[in-house]
């Protein structure tokens, strides 16, 4: 490990010791497994792990986050959240993630007053600058603190760390709620949001594990990891017949392969 990181660690150790109490947006995610283990290494039981449930979270998230957290002995709440209550939400706007986390965050930070915790901190980290993120904002607005984008971790490095320390989730695939397989403008509902899910279920059963199902109506396109192209056209004719089942008419192989945020790619033009 460089010494730049080591550097960047011990600064966001002392950043989270000079706050004295926090409370962690928990998803059990890789940034922010890796947040939690080294707040509570500081700041032992005045760490609050907040995992939020919706139907914007895959059930084995949740799960997962129940996990991890366990595993950490840290202090961990799960709250149900219902997300037809953001009106904004409802047309499905470029903007979504910005009342997406503000909804959220405020929840989160309700939770955390009740505990009389000082800081509300999410896990963002420094490479989530580089893509269109209209959520930090309302982070800023909501007044949650990122720690790891204050003392600019990487991904890499938070995988390295969370190797180092022995956090299982130090290789998991990087993830993004639901509703990032919608282009802007369709409508999002419980019913299309479960038809995803039950897409990306059945593609992990087969064996992958970096993967979007995005959703253009009668269309699912499915995004792999160039390395896994002829992989998915092995099992082409069984995921064209369950995808079918769960409701979608043509099943699409993007030839440009996974990445994040490609449905912000539009944003671009």
């Amino acid at each position: 490990m460089k010494g730049d990181s080591i550097n960047k660690l011990e600064k966001l150790k002392d950043d989270l010791r000079k706050m004295g109490s926090v409370a962690i947006g928990f998803s059990g995610g890789v940034d922010s497994s890796f947040l939690l283990k080294v707040a509570s290494d500081v700041l032992g039981d005045k760490v609050l792990a907040i995992t939020v449930s919706s139907m914007f979270n895959p059930k084995q998230e949740i799960s997962d986050a129940v996990q991890y957290a366990e595993q950490m002995g840290a202090h961990h709440i799960v709250i149900d959240v219902d997300m037809d209550e953001i009106e904004d939400l409802k047309e499905n706007p470029e903007n979504r993630c910005y009342f997406c986390k503000k909804f959220i965050f405020s929840k989160i930070k309700d939770m955390a007053k009740q505990e009389n915790i000082s800081y509300v901190v999410d896990a963002s980290n420094y490479d989530d600058l580089d893509d269109y993120r209209p959520g930090m904002k309302a982070l800023e607005r909501v007044g949650v603190v990122s720690p790891l984008v204050d003392v600019e971790l990487g991904k890499d490095e938070i995988r390295e760390f969370s190797k180092d320390m022995g956090l299982d989730t130090w290789d998991k695939p990087a993830f993004a709620c639901l509703a990032s397989r919608f282009p802007y403008g369709i409508e999002i509902t419980k019913s299309r949001l479960e038809q995803v899910e039950k897409a990306e279920v059945y593609l992990r059963s087969l064996g992958f594990k970096q993967f979007r199902v995005r959703y253009h109506i009668e269309i699912a396109r499915i995004e792999v990891s160039k390395n896994d192209f002829q992989q998915i056209l092995a099992h082409s004719d069984e995921i064209v017949k369950k995808f079918r089942e769960l409701g979608f008419n043509y099943i699409t192989l993007d030839i440009e392969g996974y990445r994040t945020g490609s449905l912000n790619e539009v944003l671009k033009k």
